[in-house]
């Protein structure tokens, strides 16, 4: 059986050049292709896409608000959001609202379709990194992680450290654990180091508490490239994880 695709853009030629790509693979068929949200939901009303593929910048509503509307009404397809927004705000709040994966323009067509198997094999969560990372991969991972932490001033000998560390790891293997902090996340960190979740996530909230008392905020609105925190304010746990894990995932981890 085919898996169907719908794409929702604001370019018809982007859309015709996305729809050739993807169905060079005679697994996949592009139900509709849809500049406005109106006419994607009419598709998906008839069709129930197995994949939707959307823009930020679309006819009439946004695509945020577009994914939002596809939440309330309990569509069970999965979302990619492509697009050449790169803030960080754009991104956090797409994945904060359940979005698969946020990809930035222009997309290599094989990454693309290598994100949509790994949905299509709804790879389960768990606090391991895929087994395509080899040993040098994972090093490299390992030193961009650290390399932030010391950025943002969360030192390395508290207990927070190594949870928010494994935290991020997880994140990045899959971007959808963030809305499942508490009833997957956690849970995972404290079985891993033989812990409790309330643990892990007082831990993790110490060491971002530890940074931001530190008071290095232009270190950490330099990381992610915005203004986006004051001394005044800091991230939640899951706020500080997507952004972190985002930032490693656009730059290609």
């Amino acid at each position: 059986m085919s898996t169907k695709i719908l794409i929702v853009d604001d370019s018809l030629e982007s859309m015709e050049s996305l729809k050739q790509d993807l169905q060079k693979n005679q697994s996949y068929k592009v139900i509709g292709l849809c500049q406005t949200p109106k006419d994607a939901l009419d598709i998906i009303n008839t069709e129930t896409p197995d994949i939707i593929i959307t823009d930020i910048i679309l006819k009439g509503i946004d695509g945020l608000e577009f994914i939002s509307q596809l939440q309330k009404l309990n569509i069970q397809s999965k979302i990619i959001v492509l697009s050449a927004l790169s803030h960080d705000a754009f991104v956090l709040k797409a994945l904060n609202l359940g979005v698969s994966y946020y990809m930035i323009k222009p997309c290599n067509a094989n990454v693309l379709i290598n994100r949509i198997e790994d949905i299509l094999d709804n790879k389960s969560v768990n606090s391991t990194l895929p087994t395509s990372l080899d040993k040098k991969q994972l090093k490299l991972m390992e030193e961009k992680i650290t390399n932030i932490f010391i950025t943002v001033g969360i030192p390395a000998h508290i207990k927070g450290y190594q949870f928010l560390r494994e935290a991020i790891k997880m994140a990045i293997e899959n971007p959808e654990i963030i809305n499942s902090i508490t009833k997957k996340l956690y849970p995972a960190i404290a079985d891993k180091f033989e812990t409790s979740p309330s643990k892990v996530e007082r831990a993790i909230r110490h060491a971002i508490e530890v940074a931001w008392n530190r008071g290095k905020i232009e270190n950490i609105n330099t990381l992610f490239g915005v203004k986006v925190y004051s001394n005044n304010e800091k991230p939640t746990n899951g706020e500080f994880i997507a952004l972190v894990a985002d930032k490693m995932l656009l730059e290609g981890v």
